[in-house]
């Protein structure tokens, strides 16, 4: 479906004098609202392909209908993300699930849509139909030298479709580990997976990143080969420096300090990207910022501190995606969602006072440090982030437009009620 611009544009008229009463207060609240809105101007948060479909739990799936069956559909509908909040500028695309038929084609459309590609995502946590080898007990930490060969194998033909696209990053996430103690030799496992990385990197283009993904659990129970930030950081100092440790929000035990391993991360230069989502109890791929929101605030606060520290470029030197699974929302609807919430936490993070701050972590004036984050946090930002919008030329309020030009009823009536996206 297509979302012409005079439509937005004839949307946005009938909230904008109350928008600009909104904005015009909190712009003259704030020393800086221009050097902040060119920053949520020019940040952009990569759409992975496979959220696009309803997802599901490990009970099951209900399908909601209108759902991409194609590459190229999925590339149109983040194309209408992008047109209707102007930060949805960039795909990631999984392999197998999405393998271009013809690469020069389909970069095309992502143009034409004003879509660049951002990370490729391997894929050795499941067997493929006419698979070789299963990856039941593991891909490069495997005991079978073959099993090894053939993830690696995989890997580097996901850097050659990804070349072709004209990505620049690879995202290796590997379930390998054990349910049971005495399974795995934890030494062993860990060798085979970093000489199976060490391969993969040796595959990478001059300006190509790798991103080494970490998480806690699931699928297995006992151990995990890359189970926290520590292991990840490991490999990827011991593969060189186009390896970083990729942060996905919901992979942590409960109440891990995220921040902490961002700040962390960030100082020792190896913090590649984010998946972000939002969980109560483990990796349960929430919309973001539905359960912690403040935590987000507090975990783009150690980002923007940080990378100013450093001199980055917010926009471009991190890898910035969504990854969750939707089961009871709509999925445009929850990818919305969940770029307005990354934008209003990136914005509040804006808003803190870092003079002040740092002010009062050298006096251990531990109330005055709470208040100075807490007051960031608990301005309302919004009319900040939909004038960005506004001067981009996407929609005031995207989710309302979404539902006002009936988008999924319109993808219903295109595609049918019983469609699947691939992968899913």
């Amino acid at each position: 479906m297509q979302v012409e611009n005079y439509k937005i544009q004839e949307l946005n008229e009938a909230g904008l004098s109350a928008h600009r009463r909104r904005f015009e207060y909190l712009a003259s609240e704030i020393s800086n609202a221009e050097g902040i809105l060119q920053k949520l101007i020019d940040f952009q948060v990569a759409i992975p392909s496979w959220a696009l479909g309803t997802g599901g739990t490990r009970f099951g799936r209900f399908g909601g209908g209108g759902e991409p069956r194609s590459l190229e559909e999925k590339i149109e509908d983040i194309g209408l993300l992008h047109k209707l909040n102007n930060s949805s500028g960039a795909i990631s695309l999984h392999i197998p699930w999405d393998i271009p038929s013809n690469a020069a084609n389909i970069k095309a459309l992502a143009a034409q849509h004003g879509i660049r590609f951002d990370a490729m995502n391997s894929n050795t946590f499941q067997d493929q139909p006419n698979q070789k080898h299963s990856y039941k007990f593991g891909s490069m930490q495997h005991v079978d030298k073959a099993v090894r060969q053939q993830a690696i194998d995989h890997n580097i033909e996901v850097i050659k479709y990804g070349v072709e696209l004209g990505s620049e990053s690879l995202t290796v996430w590997l379930s390998d580990g054990s349910c049971f103690p005495g399974q795995l030799n934890f030494r062993k496992a860990f060798q085979n997976t970093l000489e199976g990385l060490q391969e993969v990197y040796a595959a990478l283009p001059d300006d190509w990143k790798m991103f080494v993904e970490y998480k806690a659990f699931e699928p297995n129970f006992y151990s995990t080969t890359v189970g926290d930030w520590g292991q990840s950081f490991l490999y990827a100092n011991k593969l060189g420096p186009k390896a970083f440790t990729l942060v996905d929000l919901g992979h942590h035990l409960p109440n891990a300090n995220i921040e902490q391993i961002v700040a962390l991360l960030l100082m020792e230069e190896k913090l590649g990207g984010f998946h972000f989502n939002d969980s109560k109890y483990g990796d349960d791929d929430l919309t973001v910022g539905s359960i912690k929101p403040y935590q987000l605030f507090l975990i783009f606060n150690e980002l923007v501190e940080g990378m100013d520290a450093r001199g980055m470029n917010h926009s471009t030197d991190l890898g910035w995606m969504i990854d969750a699974s939707h089961n009871v929302k709509d999925p445009l609807e929850d990818l919305l969602q969940s770029v307005e919430a990354i934008m209003l936490a990136y914005a509040q993070a804006l808003l803190v006072d870092r003079e002040a701050l740092n002010e009062a972590q050298q006096k251990n004036d531990v109330v005055r440090a709470q208040e100075i984050l807490q007051q960031a946090f608990r301005t309302d930002v919004r009319p900040l982030v939909a004038e960005a919008r506004l001067r981009a030329g996407a929609a005031l309020q995207p989710l309302q437009v979404y539902r006002q030009l009936k988008v999924r009823e319109n993808l219903v009536q295109e595609r049918g009620l019983k469609t699947v996206a691939t992968g899913l």
